[in-house]
């Protein structure tokens, strides 16, 4: 089987994953989490928002681990504002994202990275994709295999 032609791959292993759970579901929970960070100046790289089967939002994203405390403090805050159910922190997080021009068009890439990935014994945390990029949060001390993986399942320029 021929190799599915991507455009690179790009990671970053200095992360931490924070997740804000069990809010109703509303206007403005989002808002809050990421303009509280955004005040103090804490980047976010990764967003991900989904709502469960009791209509409870589950909000993570992705900061640079050198602010987790900051954005720990800011997130904890903000928590009792929004009814948020619990904060949880996962410190040694990295993202592994693959991107190529053709993604809207080419059915199954997101499944064959999916597959590599777990091939590999890598679970993954969160995953966020948009037209041209599928991006997943793992374990940091996974990030040299997902590398690995990816490479060897996915042709490069």
């Amino acid at each position: 089987m021929d190799k599915i032609r991507i455009g690179g791959i790009m990671h970053n292993a200095h992360l931490a994953l924070l997740s804000v759970t069990a809010v109703p579901d509303r206007p403005g929970t989002a808002a809050a989490v990421l303009s509280g960070l955004g005040d103090r100046g804490v980047n976010v790289q990764f967003i991900v928002q989904s709502i469960d089967e009791r209509n409870r939002d589950q909000v993570a994203v992705c900061v640079d681990r050198d602010d987790l405390e900051t954005a720990l403090e800011i997130v904890n805050r903000v928590a009792p504002e929004i009814e948020a159910g619990k904060v949880i922190a996962h410190p040694q997080a990295a993202i592994v994202s693959i991107f190529g021009p053709d993604f809207r068009e080419r059915p199954g890439i997101a499944g064959t990275m999916f597959k590599a990935l777990a091939n590999q014994g890598i679970n993954i945390l969160a995953i966020s994709t948009s037209i041209s990029t599928v991006s997943c949060v793992i374990n940091s001390e996974d990030l040299e295999a997902a590398l690995n993986a990816l490479r060897d399942t996915f042709e490069l320029p």
